[in-house]
């Protein structure tokens, strides 16, 4: 007869259902948006107004109803929103944990780690920060990387997830009326990896890429859907309206040549702005230090006063300087991916004898900005 017992490694996970099937309880306690679909979830506790003694009742409450057979009906869903909106406040983070993710670095003899992508996108709750206009760059320069270069070599699970924070720009984009050129790139990548299909479909299971081609075809009408509407007439004052001084210091603060060509095509005052030198003086002196540029004008002296040459010289030479409102952290303490803007729980602030330790060092130092390109580094990508 064979001997069933508990596991001794591990007491298991704690499985929830989702709208989009079953996931990690711990991967939902970071998940803003998929908190946001499931109302059977409590986390974490953050208005301090009631009494301990109230919030245990509340808790027993929950895993009561949670544990029986009638937590699907109507009046144990509105239950949990009444418990969820009671511990609730204005912060979208409050109540539950702050997106983190923690990840492994070196794998030793004693720590075998394996960093997953999906779980690290859920963690860190991409899909609510496709909406803050910080992060939707940083977000949307990753996923022009994973679509263009390593789709194939994602797993399944990575991939649905990659399709849903897209689906979540097109959204975006939509709302927003702006960065439709990003969103068209991902479109024209996807397009590019499913005509490019192996033995006429891509590579992987095809119940899978079914659903896939499904969600694709949703960001499709998303983006055939998306008009861009003008002004009214009566609303000024209009950018035609404003002074040449002004329209200037709007083309000093675009980061990219193409940009500032596609200006030149829409206003003929834009077009001889752009033409002027200090424009691309400035686009020079923002993405390359002084040493590259001094480089370039000994290299060809007659190119000295063309700032323009210079700067697609070295553009070609050294490549352009990612710039980004908003960037993944790397906490050095606790070896966890964070926004910055929003922070994460830190071992260092649990435990006194090591914030003693960091008394004397600049906080500021013990987090490192991780670029989308080392981002997927973490994750053998």
């Amino acid at each position: 007869m064979p001997f069933i017992s508990k596991d001794w490694r591990s007491p298991g996970e704690v499985w929830v259902k989702t709208e989009e099937g079953w996931e990690k309880k711990k991967i939902l306690e970071c998940c803003n948006f998929l908190l946001g679909q499931q109302d059977n979830l409590l986390t974490r506790y953050s208005v301090s107004d009631h009494s301990d003694e109230e919030k245990a009742d509340d808790i027993d409450n929950w895993n009561e109803v949670e544990n029986s057979e009638e937590k699907e009906n109507k009046g144990s869903t509105n239950h949990f929103k009444r418990l969820r909106t009671k511990y609730s406040s204005e912060s979208q983070y409050d109540g539950v944990i702050q997106p983190h993710c923690h990840i492994t670095i070196k794998c030793t003899k004693e720590i075998a780690g394996f960093n997953g992508l999906s779980e690290a996108l859920k963690r860190l709750d991409f899909r609510s920060a496709v909406h803050d206009v910080r992060r939707f760059h940083y977000i949307c320069k990753l996923l022009d990387l994973l679509v263009s270069h390593r789709l194939n070599a994602l797993s399944g699970c990575a991939q649905r997830v990659l399709f849903n924070i897209i689906e979540e720009v097109a959204h975006q984009v939509s709302q927003s009326q702006q960065n439709k050129h990003m969103l068209d790139r991902l479109l024209g990548q996807l397009r590019e990896v499913v005509e490019c299909a192996c033995w006429g479909r891509p590579l992987g299971s095809t119940i899978l890429w079914e659903q896939h081609l499904t969600t694709i075809n949703r960001i499709h009408e998303i983006a055939d859907q998306i008009e861009i509407r003008q002004p009214g007439d009566n609303e000024e004052p209009q950018f035609d309206q404003l002074p040449e001084e002004c329209v200037r210091e709007v083309l000093l603060r675009l980061a990219d040549h193409r940009d500032l060509e596609r200006s030149a095509h829409a206003w003929g005052v834009m077009a001889r702005l752009v033409d002027e030198l200090r424009i691309w003086r400035e686009l020079c002196q923002f993405h390359f230090s002084p040493r590259q540029i001094q480089s370039v004008i000994d290299s060809s002296p007659s190119t000295s006063e063309d700032w323009q040459l210079i700067y697609h010289k070295l553009r070609k030479c050294y490549g352009l300087r990612e710039e980004y409102a908003e960037m993944i952290q790397l906490c050095r303490n606790c070896r966890c991916l964070f926004w910055h803007s929003i922070g994460h729980p830190c071992i260092a602030d649990t435990d006194p004898h090591f914030m003693e330790k960091l008394e004397d060092v600049d906080k500021n130092s013990l987090y490192v900005p991780i670029p989308p390109q080392a981002f997927l580094k973490f994750f053998s990508l």
